[in-house]
């Protein structure tokens, strides 16, 4: 769906620009934004890598599963369902810490691989369970400690202080994340 809106919304673009005769706006963007595109996905596969590979040393080093063990209250609350020994509670909490430090690209792989694993706990295939919709509110409001790839976004931009946002954005997020939690847990009771 989303694939065909774009289509329109550039086939409209390029059909106002000929009907003002502005075409060569268009080709002037298309070469400035494409070339900043790829610029802007290089950095950010960077940024992806790095994590990932940390992400991966942590999981070797037991430091996933020392992290998990000192919020296995927290999790047990959050995801009574779902054993603690289960392979989603490690997917899970690595997806939950690189949203933490805003690696959230990287973090998506490791939140298809948690909701994979709680999909083997699923028993209606065909319908989410409460685990996975409260994962996907923590997943999707996230608290980040270091919105790595907004600072980047803001450094690239020429900001003067691309670090100010930190702060602002910790409360906001920790904030949108209690309420999905809170709102889950009201629903999960229904």
């Amino acid at each position: 769906m989303i694939n065909t809106i774009w289509f329109f919304m550039i086939i409209i673009g390029i059909f106002i620009a000929v009907g003002n005769g502005k075409l060569e706006v268009i080709n002037k963007v298309i070469i400035e934004n494409t070339s900043d595109a790829v610029t802007f996905a290089i950095g950010l596969t960077g940024i992806m890598a790095t994590w990932l590979g940390l992400m991966k040393i942590a999981e070797k080093s037991g430091l996933i599963e020392s992290i998990g063990k000192s919020f296995s209250k927290l999790m047990k609350y959050i995801f009574p369902d779902v054993p603690f020994s289960h392979p989603a509670i490690t997917a899970m909490i690595m997806n939950m810490v690189a949203n933490m430090f805003g690696a959230g690209n990287s973090a998506t792989a490791l939140g298809l691989k948690a909701m994979e694993e709680l999909q083997k706990l699923n028993t209606k295939k065909d319908t989410a369970t409460d685990a996975m919709i409260m994962f996907l509110v923590i997943n999707m409001s996230s608290i980040q400690l270091i919105p790595l790839a907004v600072l980047k976004i803001r450094a690239d931009a020429n900001s003067v202080n691309p670090t100010e946002i930190i702060g602002p954005t910790l409360i906001a997020t920790f904030i949108s994340t209690l309420i999905g939690i809170f709102v889950c847990k009201i629903f999960e009771r229904k």
